[in-house]
């Protein structure tokens, strides 16, 4: 069996969207020899010796913004259960009663205050409300139950019991039993062993059993090494009514098109090697939740999806209805990509009607596009199913925005988290994709218009248009391909020929320029460092497969490092020759010689 392990050698770094490197330190008293202490967030996680270690600080950005979600989601949740939760720094959504008056005057900080909690002080003279505070239990049936199917060290799982408020209980699981009882150390060194409980167990097994209504947790977060495809099954039936499921993939190989075959037979999708790769990922693994979870009459809402670094992350909510759960077809779609220009085309794979109160489903009808490409005569590929909705639940986004913008301090990568969620905000949410804007120009090999210029003409032909937080140049708009294309002929002839009915006009528009771009937030992360991204796979006994590293390494940047001259080729071995098909004999351009051990392989 595996060791579900994120293999990530330590390293004292700058993690993404940090203002400071995170804490390492080997001298605190009560170690053990070689132990080292990472501090991240509240929390001081004791760590083995160098070459048994799995942290990554580069995913700090993806446990900040996990406890930013969490907290607003137990927000709501706790909020119909008649508990408030208190967040320390969060002094301007500390709720006040909107009757209350400071010098004569209504507190100009009332409107910041949630919905929810508006309604419970509206409701205060009528009832008493629990107070929920992070590092305690929240007692009886109120609390939340969090399961983290795949912990390694525990780090995320202690944060969560340090620094989200309104938990009932936490557990930890691993298959691991050197990282169970890692998980159970650090728990004691925290002071969380009252909240958290570390399980040594098979991910899969432990959410089967919680299959029961009683039983199921409020949220689960499976972050593993690769993909999570073999625990999708059992969490979304483990997760409770309206529960959250925080789910991280990391092989964006497979997810972005360089093994279709491959994410067919994980997520049920075949992936396409295109510049909106990125999205097409986050919409893959939301197809296959919904498609795994309507098996047993249960659907998603997606709430947030991000693609950011080496990895994507979808956090959605699982609920329970027959009837909706018939609309699940009509939320997939077929992709017809061109593989010329790019263009591309969505089939939805189902057709529904409103018949009065009823609906009426039926197959749809296609397919959108011919048998070439109306734009270039090349073909198409045919990709998906995918998720054709919205990805992001717009009104949720902002509130975890307002959280994260009004206290600062409370993550060190609040500064990212601020700037990918308002990208998020400002996306089409109806508009599945994107093109790219560099590569638009390069199909016809012309100069590449400012994005400003791009979108303002857009703008100007009367659509809407919109950046994506998952790719830079990215453009994501309600126009046909033609229009785009019309707009790139204008372009390259003088900027103002009429073609097809359309004459471009490239004048800045002021509303052609995002927020986010006009308050320079943070929205794409340089690299933090040289080989920051997933590491290799942990071995049994938790150590990290070193040939597999030096492979990575070996092959970092080989496009860069392509040999042009041929005499430089006989310092390679002939792999034909090593299998006993090569014909060129002494002219071939690989060499023929036989290094040590290979020739005991071909014997």
């Amino acid at each position: 069996s595996e060791i579900h392990f994120n293999a990530i050698p330590m390293e004292e770094t700058k993690p993404s969207g940090s203002t400071e490197s995170s804490q390492t330190s080997s001298t605190e008293p009560g170690l053990l020899p070689g132990e080292t202490v990472v501090r991240e967030g509240k929390a001081a996680i004791l760590f083995p010796s160098a070459n048994e270690v799995f942290y990554n600080p580069v995913q700090e950005f993806n446990r900040d913004l996990t406890c930013a979600v969490i907290t607003e989601f137990a927000r709501e949740q706790l909020a119909q259960r008649g508990v408030r939760i208190l967040i320390p720094g969060e002094k301007d959504r500390v709720v006040v009663r909107l009757s209350k008056e400071k010098n004569g005057n209504v507190d100009q900080e009332t409107s910041e205050q949630p919905e929810n909690e508006q309604q419970m002080e509206e409701e205060g003279d009528k009832k008493e409300f629990i107070t929920a505070s992070v590092g305690e239990r929240c007692e009886v049936c109120q609390g939340l139950r969090v399961l983290e199917g795949l912990a390694a060290s525990g780090l995320r799982s202690v944060r969560f019991a340090l620094e989200l408020p309104g938990l009932k209980s936490i557990t930890a699981n691993d298959y691991s039993a050197k990282a169970a009882a890692l998980i159970a150390r650090n728990a004691q060194h925290n002071n969380v062993s009252h909240i958290l409980q570390a399980s040594q167990r098979d991910a899969s097994m432990v959410m089967y059993e919680a299959r029961g209504r009683k039983e199921r947790y409020d949220v689960i977060d499976l972050d593993p090494y690769g993909s999570p495809s073999p625990f999708l099954d059992a969490a979304v039936q483990a997760v409770s009514e309206g529960g959250l499921l925080c789910i991280t993939c990391t092989d964006m190989a497979v997810m972005a098109g360089n093994s279709g075959e491959t994410c067919y037979s994980k997520y049920g999708s075949v992936s396409i090697k295109s510049k909106y790769c990125h999205e097409m990922a986050l919409r893959i693994i939301l197809h296959s939740l919904d498609q795994r979870a309507a098996v047993y009459q249960r659907y998603i809402e997606p709430l947030l999806s991000v693609s950011v670094d080496f990895y994507i992350r979808v956090f959605v909510r699982v609920k329970t209805g027959q009837a909706v759960v018939k609309n699940s077809a009509s939320k997939q779609a077929l992709l017809y990509n061109c593989v010329g220009c790019g263009a591309f085309h969505l089939q939805r794979m189902g057709k529904k009607m409103s018949q009065g109160k009823h609906m009426k489903y039926s197959a749809a009808t296609g397919p959108p596009v011919g048998p070439s490409c109306e734009h270039c005569g090349q073909r198409h590929q045919l990709g998906g199913p995918i998720w054709a909705e919205p990805i992001h639940d717009i009104t949720f986004v902002q509130k975890v925005l307002g959280a994260v913008s009004g206290n600062p301090t409370r993550f060190r990568t609040s500064k990212r988290i601020e700037g990918v969620l308002s990208m998020v905000t400002e996306e089409l949410q109806d508009i599945p994709l994107y093109y790219v804007l560099d590569h638009l120009s390069s199909t016809v090999h012309c100069n590449t218009p400012s994005m400003l210029q791009f979108r303002s003409a857009l703008l100007h032909a009367g659509y809407r248009v919109s950046l994506s937080h998952a790719c830079k140049n990215a453009v994501k708009s309600d126009a046909p391909a033609e229009v785009l294309w019309d707009i790139i002929r204008c372009w390259v002839s003088d900027h103002h020929t009429l073609l097809k009915g359309l004459q471009a006009c490239f004048e800045i528009r002021e509303d052609a320029n995002p927020q986010s771009r006009k308050r320079h937030l943070t929205r794409f992360q340089e690299n933090p460092q040289a080989n920051w991204g997933p590491k290799a796979r942990a071995k049994a006994g938790g150590r990290i497969s070193s040939e597999l590293e030096d492979k990575r390494k070996q092959f970092q940047g080989k496009r860069k490092k392509q040999i042009t001259d041929s005499s430089q080729l006989k310092s390679f071995p002939c792999k034909k020759f090593r299998k006993g098909t090569c014909t060129y004999g002494d002219k071939c351009c690989y060499s023929h010689e036989l290094k040590e051990g290979t020739e005991e392989k071909m014997d």
